[in-house]
């Protein structure tokens, strides 16, 4: 074999022989790994580079249409839900508001974004009394009855309508995880359902160190 880099000289200065021997040795992504900056370390699920959750198109509580681009520069936290949940979707509030507080001067950079699964009962003003009892500043999206679908398979989220004793008294189970973008609007962190303020800020703020 005639290679310049088959074997390195035992005279070879030691930088250059560690060097040859990680170029022989190591596969070509153990290589870019030993060669890569050190990634963020996340308590939430990692999710970066994924192909879903990319936007959304929807009108808001006031009836303004919304899009990812509408919050370039923050961390957008987005849940699925409905207002007459008895108990995920309050605590999940509850608990992005905690986030929000504990983010100190930084949590005016959070958006929570709250996106309804029962659109036909979830008025604009209903959902606008809803966000205003957690924070004034979280946004709640109301996708029509016909857009719903393609909103949650965008996103990979499960709901479905189960029924109650009258037509109108129906809940409805869904996915109780958060997404979380990074400042370019870039899915990043999934947030399973339980996990503690203080986690989710951490995260949060590692992003925004990051950014």
């Amino acid at each position: 074999m005639n290679s310049r880099f088959a074997s390195a000289p035992d005279h070879a200065p030691t930088g250059r022989r560690r060097f040859v021997q990680l170029a022989l040795t190591c596969s070509v992504p153990a290589l870019l790994l030993a060669c890569s900056p050190d990634k963020p370390a996340f308590k939430s699920t990692d999710v970066t580079g994924a192909s879903f959750a990319k936007d959304f198109r929807l009108k808001d509580q006031d009836g303004n249409l919304r899009t990812m681009q509408d919050f370039k520069d923050k961390i957008v936290a987005v849940f699925f839900g409905f207002t007459q949940c008895p108990d995920v979707c309050p605590t999940a509030m509850i608990t992005m508001a905690e986030v929000k507080r504990l983010l100190g001067a930084q949590g005016e950079r959070l958006q929570v974004i709250f996106i309804t699964v029962d659109p036909e009962r979830d008025s604009q003003t209903l959902l606008k009394e809803y966000m205003a009892s957690f924070d004034s500043g979280f946004i709640a999206l109301r996708p029509e009855p016909d857009e719903l679908k393609g909103v949650a398979d965008d996103f990979k989220i499960y709901y479905k309508k189960v029924p109650g004793s009258t037509p109108t008294s129906y809940t409805m189970d869904h996915s109780a995880g958060k997404y979380i973008f990074d400042t370019g609007g870039r899915v990043r962190l999934f947030s399973a359902y339980g996990t503690e303020a203080a986690t989710i800020a951490s995260d949060i703020k590692t992003l925004l160190n990051s950014s």
